[in-house]
């Protein structure tokens, strides 16, 4: 699979949501972060928002969700337009159900993974997933520094991904930017979420592209691509 660019609206102006959606329409996605206040320290938006940017946007719709309880609330927002829904393992009672819910709803289901949780407790499910999200920072705010002790993870999961055979995406997000992406995109992950690399550019469309090249070329000369 070509490397896909997620924007992350968490560094959007916040009172022009709608155009700095439209501003990064040649993005693979949109990535939205839902925060509660209780999982992680900060508050952000919910259901009403994500109605209203599927409305205003032609990218499909990455929802993150940083949340208590994703086992109720997930559901909505894939009935809110979001094309792909995820959840924290370290918040979800029965993710095996609750990723078969998202699909029969009609979404991508991802599962998020915190910086100190490892993933091989989650091997066995992971084949009940369309994406696994990678934390490069301590969810909750944007704008965080990349957190390097991170690739030995993303590669250790590329490998399971490899040994079972998985159409599975290995996601990303925080403190992707020119100067990390090529190391994520060698540790093994293909969908990068950037936040401040893409919204605090001039251009933000042609941050996308820029950040979208640096990973295919970096993708191409890597061991576990050349691998497939």
């Amino acid at each position: 699979m070509a490397p896909q660019i997620n924007p992350s609206i968490l560094s959007a102006d916040f009172a022009r949501l709608a155009e700095e959606a439209q501003a990064v329409e040649g993005a693979d996605w949109l990535h939205v972060d839902v925060m509660d206040n209780h999982f992680v320290p900060n508050l952000t938006l919910g259901v009403p928002v994500v109605e209203s940017l599927a409305r205003a946007t032609h990218t499909p719709l990455d929802c993150h969700l940083m949340i208590e309880d994703p086992d109720r609330w997930a559901p909505q927002y894939v009935e809110a337009g979001a094309g792909s829904v995820t959840f924290h393992a370290e918040a979800a009672a029965a993710p095996v159900r609750l990723a078969r819910e998202i699909r029969a709803k009609g979404a991508r289901a991802s599962m998020a993974l915190k910086p100190a949780t490892p993933v091989e407790p989650y091997e066995d499910l992971l084949a009940e997933l369309d994406m696994l999200l990678i934390m490069t920072v301590e969810p909750g705010f944007g704008g965080q520094a990349f957190l390097d002790i991170m690739l030995p993870k993303i590669r250790r999961t590329r490998e399971l991904i490899s040994k079972h055979g998985l159409e599975l995406w290995l996601q990303v997000d925080g403190g992707v930017s020119a100067s990390t992406i090529e190391r994520c995109a060698e540790a093994g992950a293909d969908v990068f979420v950037a936040g401040s690399a893409v919204y605090g550019a001039d251009d933000p469309a042609e941050a996308v592209r820029s950040l979208r090249a640096q990973a295919a070329a970096k993708t191409a000369s890597s061991a576990w691509a050349c691998g497939h």
